[in-house]
């Protein structure tokens, strides 16, 4: 089956609204992140400061969201996304109104961790409803869930093209509030809206009474948690030196428009990686998406102009959902069926901690040696990718100790007999 073809048939499964639904609620996260660091920094006047808002928004949402996932898992998605919609769409609000009155660093750094706290993990959550949608399909499914999660890979990448790119307008339009009062908005409709949907009662298998309780972690989930992070901490620092060079330039409104070219290349990445055979494995694709990661990374350190920049993240893009998909798709297989939206969201989580890492790190470097320090951290976190990477191949590969297999046939086995497939 061709990836097109792929694609028509999980937009026919699924229904257009749910595509739609499911791509806009994760904008508001792409955008918060960003967003808080543009506001922070801007009213503070300090970078690292910035860095630290937005770190402390990604790590409560790193350790928070895991355990609004397993609640998910027990309870259905339902109650949980719509509960971390509204109080999340609030927390902006009142994170650009604390801003606005002069709070100060600590106050703000306090309130986009809180912030951050509740905000939804849209993307993995999307992620464990593909298999029960593709249920019905037979021995196409086993491709069909490739295929989508290509797709999230490339709409979570698109995300943080349209994200940083509407932040860019706004900020440009307005002010960097306004984007989170936007991203805000977009929560408590389309986040809401994804909780209502009837998708998401096919990704609730209650557990059974009587049935043994399983552990989502492993050393592959372990493995891959580690890779998350530092892809998280890839993007961290490229937004914050992406931020400091347009601000030395004087345009700092388009920082959020340059980083928007780094998912250009990823998106086509993204879904042109469902038409890869399936004999070249999954690690190898993460290794060799590493390997173009530290690569094509190198010429940051060199930039000087955004000119410059852009041509350079317009092709790193081209590695980095791969390398995302390769992870993501390990760690689906790898999971209990009754523990997947645990293990993506723990996935997730990782990429969030190692952003909020990165945009530390590369802010108060930044303070102190400007926009090639914070590339500096770019370039260390590729190259820590590389290097785990290679060492995890014979775990990651089929027959190590610890080696992810699909898991289909667990999940129909415990899966209900009588849950429906959407319209």
């Amino acid at each position: 089956m061709s990836p097109i073809a792929s694609y028509r048939q999980l937009l026919r499964l699924a229904g257009p609204l749910y595509v739609v639904i499911a791509f806009v609620g994760r904008l508001p996260l792409a955008m918060s992140q960003m967003g808080a660091l543009l506001l922070v920094s801007g009213t503070t006047g300090s970078y690292a400061a910035g860095g630290l808002a937005a770190g402390s928004l990604a790590v409560a949402n790193a350790v928070c969201s895991p355990v609004a996932a397993a609640l998910a898992d027990r309870v259905g998605q339902r109650p949980v996304v719509l509960a971390q919609s509204v109080l999340g769409g609030l927390g902006l609000l009142a994170l650009v109104a604390l801003a606005r009155s002069d709070a100060s660093g600590a106050v703000l750094a306090t309130a986009a961790g809180a912030t951050g706290a509740f905000l939804p993990q849209i993307g993995p959550l999307a992620r464990v409803r593909w298999r029960p949608i593709t249920r019905g399909a037979g021995a196409r499914q086993h491709r069909l869930v490739e295929a989508a999660f290509s797709y999230e890979g490339a709409a979570d990448e698109a995300t943080f093209v349209l994200g940083p790119a509407l932040l860019g307008l706004l900020l440009l339009l307005a002010d960097p509030g306004a984007g989170l009062v936007v991203a805000a908005v977009l929560l408590v409709g389309f986040g809401g809206a994804f909780a209502l949907h009837p998708t998401a009662r096919l990704a609730h298998t209650p557990r059974r009474e009587g049935q043994p309780r399983v552990r989502v972690m492993s050393a592959t989930l372990a493995v891959l948690m580690v890779a998350q992070g530092l892809i998280g901490a890839f993007f961290g620092s490229v937004q914050t030196g992406t931020s400091v060079l347009a601000t030395a330039e004087g345009h700092a409104g388009i920082a959020g428009l340059v980083h928007a070219v780094l998912g250009v290349g990823s998106v086509a990445a993204g879904l042109a990686i469902a038409g890869v055979p399936e004999r070249f494995g999954f690690p190898l694709r993460m290794l060799v998406a590493a390997a173009g990661l530290l690569v094509l990374s190198l010429p940051l350190l060199a930039v000087g102009s955004l000119q410059s920049l852009v041509l350079v993240v317009l092709v790193l893009g081209f590695v980095v959902a791969p390398y995302m998909i390769s992870n993501f798709t390990m760690g689906e297989r790898s999971a209990p069926p009754a523990k997947v939206g645990t293990a993506m969201t723990l996935l997730a989580a990782a990429t969030g901690l190692g952003y909020a890492v990165g945009s530390a790190v590369a802010g108060r470097l930044a303070d102190s040696h400007g926009h090639t320090a914070a590339f500096g951290v770019t370039v260390g976190a590729a190259a820590g990718a590389l290097a785990l990477s290679l060492a995890a191949q014979p775990l990651l590969r089929p027959g190590g100790r610890t080696a992810p297999t699909s898991h289909a046939a667990a999940l129909t086995a415990s899966a209900p007999e009588d849950v429906p497939t959407p319209a």
